[in-house]
């Protein structure tokens, strides 16, 4: 390390530097910088008592003038008496609050001097190298700020010798060589010598043993040329480092020589630095005192620039009140003159809201308005078409295998499919949707939508398999219809991008928590797979990935209405997929298995008809296509049926005769099925009344129970749901009259 020479530049900065600034200072300055130089002369002298404290006299001196320039070099002589002391922690601690003070003034030297003295500490002291490298590095931002040139060279000198200390070579080489061109241009003897002994130690780290052994030799050369005390500490490292090399290469008759000038001189050394120590030995007692007296200043001057901060923080704060309170009051003064407009704004943008909020809630009722007719106007065509195929394959079983029946009632279905896929996006974002609790058994429900598909299945030459855990309970409770749908979607999606694979419908039981059954479902197919930047679109509306001219595609809203639904049953789906390898989709849903609750719901499930009574049913319904199917759906379970166009006809009608159930059309020409139901509950007839319609049960709930209608279907239906309501509620009522004729008897 160049660290003495570094101490003799600090303490000839702190004279030569003060005693010029004197002439152009105040006369109180110049006494502090007196009291500093004076300090230093006692540290050279090894007086650290008295150093100490006229540096402490500097530093009271200082605050009261809140020289910031003198405090950090008061500082900055208290802590190279501490380092001198060995006491390295409170020497950086006071080279740190002496860089405090010296970052507030635009003085560059003393905060290249600062630094230098911290990585001193830190690096020849050994206590951290790489805190030394650190402050020596900002200690050379501020030498080649001032063009330093003796600065930057030794700065350049201690950074590499610190790098080389903890063997980092190759981060210590540049400031080596950065070092070399300041020493060719200087004469100094001891940068010289450093500078051949770190190239000696750098080329022996890389092997090159020759280049190492030249420079270790001009370094020895050198330290022969003179002998003052100051370069005694640089000789006794190159002898260190020279008898290593040697040791190094095999030499060991050079090594054991060098080594025994380093203890020679070492021995020396030590019994210099045993001198000095016995000389401050008797300062010792004193370090303490003046320490806390130091400590005392310190505390003093904080409590003095807390006082000053809380006076001048109560004359700013009132300041500030009184600005505020003008402030406040131009305020209230062009607020007053403004609010008047405000108002005037406001109460014109009400208004426009107010129009808008019209127009949007006109916008939605024409929205719903269209989407019902449009789904009614569809469904009651389709209800003829898929009622008519249907008439056509009882009446003629050899149509029954034909490519065009198939194709007609394929058709058909397809397009109710597409109608129903648009009317439920819609209902499930209006929250029209509810789920509604069924006793079911998974299997059964499954292996029916397993047998629904079988059609796409064969189309695409794909096996439709089902796996399911015989772990899950028989019976379970909640929305099979929507479950259904769900099912429907996906596997119907996976045999549309599968040819000749397989589809496969998984369903675990993972957990029981109480009465809740959580059910692991999976749709497995390994068809063509979905793309990683495509799995999240698919699940929008309208979206179809990876469409091919030769399938049905749809609207693209199959996995919307999927991913939907699965919310209302407070589930996700998840999608892992592989291009060409398949796709698996999977969902958790939890079924209730309460037997309680069970036997409730089953109480209102359907009971089948007996074929033996023959029901007497109206039907009530202005479209022809439609009379015929209905009534071919009567005669099939030999009911009999009377058709009339509209609703003033039933109301004649009802006057002679008596039916078991009216079945009611509810979009009617000259008197809609509502009024038409109201006009019969009024007569005092009791007959049920089932609504069959192309509307959507929500949309229609509330005329419902105003006309006192008792149930209703949704055309295009299966005909077993309409036996099946018909049956329920004529020995319904027929029941309800018993009791009636038996409380008046």
């Amino acid at each position: 390390m160049i660290k003495d020479i570094v101490k003799i530049l600090t303490l000839f900065f702190l004279f030569g530097f003060q005693l010029a600034a004197a002439h152009d200072k105040p006369l109180q300055e110049k006494e502090i910088s007196r009291l500093i130089g004076k300090a230093g002369s006692h540290l050279m002298n090894l007086e650290c008592s008295q150093s100490l404290k006229v540096a402490q006299e500097a530093l009271t001196e200082a605050h009261k003038i809140k020289n910031n320039l003198l405090i950090a070099k008061s500082y900055n002589l208290i802590g190279l008496n501490f380092e001198e002391f060995s006491d390295y922690q409170k020497a950086i601690e006071f080279y740190s609050k002496g860089l405090e003070y010296a970052n507030k003034t635009s003085n560059d030297t003393i905060k290249d001097y600062l630094y230098n003295n911290l990585g001193n500490v830190y690096a020849y002291r050994r206590v951290n190298f790489r805190k030394g490298i650190e402050s020596y590095k900002k200690a050379l931002f501020y030498s080649q700020k001032i063009n330093y040139a003796y600065e930057i060279m030794y700065t350049n000198l201690n950074i590499a010798c610190a790098y080389f200390a903890i063997e980092d070579y190759k981060n210590g080489l540049p400031f080596l060589k950065a070092a070399e061109i300041y020493v060719n241009k200087s004469d100094e003897l001891e940068a010289r010598i450093s500078l051949n002994s770190l190239f000696g130690s750098y080329y022996t780290s890389a092997g090159e043993f020759e280049k190492a052994k030249a420079h270790f030799k001009v370094a020895l050369q050198l330290c022969n040329e003179d002998k003052p005390e100051l370069l005694e500490t640089n000789a006794v490292e190159v002898y260190d480092d020279v008898s290593r090399f040697y040791s190094k290469i095999g030499d060991y008759k050079n090594a054991y020589l060098y080594l025994e000038k380093y203890n020679v001189l070492k021995d020396k050394l030590y019994n210099d630095n045993r001198s000095n120590s016995t000389k401050l030995a008797g300062s010792d007692v004193e370090l303490k005192d003046y320490q806390l007296q130091i400590n005392k200043i310190e505390l003093e001057r904080d409590k003095y620039e807390k006082s000053l901060k809380q006076s001048k923080a109560i004359v700013v704060l009132f300041i500030i009140i009184f600005i505020v309170i003008g402030l406040y009051a131009y305020a209230l003064y062009k607020n007053n003159k403004r609010r008047v407009q405000y108002n005037r704004e406001l109460k014109k943008a009400n208004e426009e809201l107010l129009l808008a909020k019209e127009a949007a809630e006109e916008a939605s009722r024409l929205k719903s308005q269209f989407i019902s007719t449009i789904s009614h106007e569809l469904r009651t065509p389709l209800y003829g078409v898929v009622g008519i195929t249907n008439i056509l394959i009882d009446e003629h079983k050899e149509l029954a295998k034909s490519n065009y029946i198939k194709s007609l009632k394929f058709s058909a279905k397809y397009l109710l499919s597409l109608v129903n896929d648009i009317l439920q996006v819609y209902k499930i974002e209006e929250n029209k949707i509810t789920l509604e609790d069924s006793v079911f058994n998974l299997s059964d429900e499954l292996n029916s939508i397993i047998d629904s598909l079988q059609f796409m299945a064969v189309k695409n030459n794909n096996e439709l398999v089902l796996d399911i855990d015989e772990n899950i309970p028989e019976y379970l409770i909640g929305d099979k219809v929507r479950l259904s749908q769900v099912f429907m979607n996906l596997a119907s999606n996976s045999l549309k991008f599968t040819t000749a694979g397989e589809v496969k419908i998984k369903a675990k039981l993972i957990r029981n928590e109480g009465t809740l059954s959580f059910i692991r479902f999976e749709v497995v197919d390994n068809g063509i797979g979905i793309k990683k930047e495509d799995q999240e679109r698919i699940f929008e509306k309208f979206v179809q990935i990876e469409r091919r001219e030769d399938d049905y595609q749809g609207t693209g809203l199959g996995l919307s209405i999927v991913k939907k639904l699965l919310h209302l049953f407070g589930s996700d789906i998840e999608i892992c997929s592989e291009v060409n390898k398949g796709t698996k989709m999977s969902f958790i849903i939890g079924f209730d298995t309460d037997e309680i609750k069970r036997i409730d719901v089953l109480k209102n499930v359907e009971v089948d008809f007996s074929e033996e009574h023959t029901y007497k049913i109206l039907v009530v319904e202005d479209n022809k296509i439609n009379q015929i199917v209905t009534k071919k759906f009567l005669d099939v379970r030999h009911f009999e049926s009377t058709i009339v166009d509209d609703g003033y006809k039933a109301l004649e009608l009802l006057e002679t005769e008596t039916f078991d159930v009216i079945l009611m059309d509810i979009n009617m020409p000259i008197i809609n099925g509502f009024e038409t139901s109201k006009l019969i509950r009024e007569k005092g007839i009791t007959t049920p009344i089932i609504a069959l319609t192309a509307f959507n049960v929500q949309e229609i709930e509330n005329q419902i129970k105003e006309s006192e209608i008792n149930d209703i279907i949704i055309k295009p239906f299966q005909p077993n749901q309409l036996y099946k309501l018909i049956v329920n509620l004529s020995n319904k009522n027929e029941m309800i009259q018993k009791i009636a004729e038996k409380r008046l008897n």
